[in-house]
C-alpha cells in the first residue's frame, strides 16, 4: 500500500497534525491489544467512537487521519512476526526484542510499517514522528534507541533515501 505523504504540497504541513495525532492513537491501541487482546476491528471502532474525543499529549485526537489509524492498526496486527523479525535483525544480539518494554515495542513495530508501506512519506519524517512518541511516553535513553532501530530499517528498505547506506543486517528479510 502506498499511504499518502506527510505533506499537502508545496511545503504545506497542514495534514501532519491529524497524522500525529493517528500514529498516537494507533499506538495506544495496539498497546491495548498486545496487553489485553481484543479484535482489532472491535478496537478500532470503540477508539473512534469512545477514545478520539479525549486530549491526548496536546492532541485532539477527534481530527486523526482515521485511514492511518486504521491502516496501521490492521498492518501491525497482520505482519506483527514479519516486523518482529525485521526488528530483531538490527537490535544488538544481547538485546533480543522480547526485552523491549511493549510500548516500546509496538512504536517500533508502527515505525516500521509505515516505512515499509507509505513510501511517499521521507523516511526522515516517519523516523522523527516516531521518535518523537517515544520520547511521549520515555525520559531515558529509548528515544535514541528508537532513532538507530528505525534509522537502520529506513536505511534498508529505502536505500534511495540514504545514498551513504552501506551493509544490511535485513537482508532476505525485506
Amino acid at each position: 500500500m502506498s499511504g499518502d505523504g506527510d505533506s499537502t504540497g508545496a511545503g504545506g504541513t497542514k495534514g501532519a497534525p491529524r497524522r500525529r495525532a493517528a500514529r498516537l492513537a494507533a499506538v495506544q491501541a495496539l498497546y491495548q491489544m498486545a496487553l489485553s487482546g481484543g479484535e482489532v476491528e472491535a478496537v478500532i471502532a470503540e477508539f473512534i467512537k469512545h477514545r478520539l474525543h479525549e486530549d491526548l499529549d496536546g492532541l485532539t485526537l477527534d481530527d486523526i487521519d482515521q485511514a492511518l489509524f486504521g491502516d496501521l492498526i490492521r498492518g501491525v496486527q497482520k505482519e506483527a512476526e514479519q516486523l518482529d523479525d525485521m526488528l530483531s535483525a538490527v537490535l544488538a544480539a544481547d538485546w533480543p526484542i522480547e526485552r523491549l518494554e511493549r510500548i516500546l515495542r509496538v512504536i517500533l513495530q508502527a515505525g516500521t510499517y509505515e516505512l515499509e508501506h507509505y513510501e511517499t512519506t521521507p523516511a526522515r519524517v516517519i523516523i522523527a514522528e516516531y521518535v518523537g512518541l517515544t520520547d511521549d511516553f520515555f525520559l531515558g535513553k529509548e528515544p535514541a534507541l528508537a532513532n538507530g532501530v528505525l534509522d537502520r530499517i529506513a536505511r534498508v528498505l529505502r536505500p534511495e533515501e540514504f545514498p551513504d547506506a552501506v551493509g544490511s543486517p535485513l537482508e532476505g528479510l525485506a
